[in-house]
């Protein structure tokens, strides 16, 4: 679990890309520069890691591109001490981006070999989310709420219900939205029952399935 210099450049090299795509949240910036992405890949795929795309991961999901990754994080205005509830942990690279900005992350995973793997490596390297959760996304994670902003990582015909009732009032909620292409989507919610709804152009997610496997 080696992570050096050559490591620290590559990111410099990526955030400094990043900021060209248009990411200009310096937090979001300096959270991929301090995290290892490497360390989320098979080592097969380590000389990959720096690169701006998406790469397998196990249980036949991905990892995402990194320009999705800070342009969803962007979208959710990461204070230090916010409370975030993640949808689909994955490999954790996502998950420990937010941690790296001072989120209190709450994370969801319906893949039970990905849930195993991530639980074990995050403390490795450092990262400690408050909670990791093996479960169904769709649920939420209601004996937690409410959540200053909601993460969803992968893709959602529909936004579950469950998970706009898990939101503060003021919170965000970022979600891809559509069945083979997803649109962005960010739902501020004003009041107890109303949203506002904003998009953010084409994404390309795995599904977000229901119940746990």
């Amino acid at each position: 679990m080696k992570d050096t210099a050559k490591h620290l450049g590559l990111r410099n090299q990526l955030a400094n890309q990043l900021q060209e795509k248009g990411i200009t949240d310096t937090n979001v910036l300096d959270a991929i520069r301090k995290i290892p992405r490497h360390l989320f890949l098979n080592s097969g795929f380590e000389d990959f890691a720096y690169q701006d795309k998406a790469f397998p991961i196990a249980a036949g999901q991905t990892i995402s591109q990194p320009y999705t990754v800070a342009f969803q994080t962007q979208l959710l205005q990461v204070k230090k001490d916010h409370k975030i509830l993640e949808i689909g942990t994955g490999s954790g690279y996502q998950t420990a981006v937010l941690v790296a900005m001072g989120a209190k992350v709450y994370s969801v995973e319906r893949q039970n070999e990905l849930f195993k793997i991530t639980s074990a490596l995050l403390p490795k390297l450092g990262i400690r989310p408050k909670h990791l959760a093996f479960g169904d996304g769709y649920k939420g994670l209601p004996n937690y709420a409410p959540f200053d902003s909601i993460i969803v990582t992968a893709g959602a015909p529909i936004i579950p219900k469950a998970l706009m009732a898990q939101l503060k009032i003021g919170g965000r909620l970022v979600i891809p939205l559509g069945k083979e292409e997803q649109v962005m989507t960010l739902l501020i919610r004003k009041n107890e029952t109303q949203f506002e709804k904003h998009e953010f152009g084409d994404f390309r997610f795995v599904p977000l399935l229901e119940n746990k496997n």
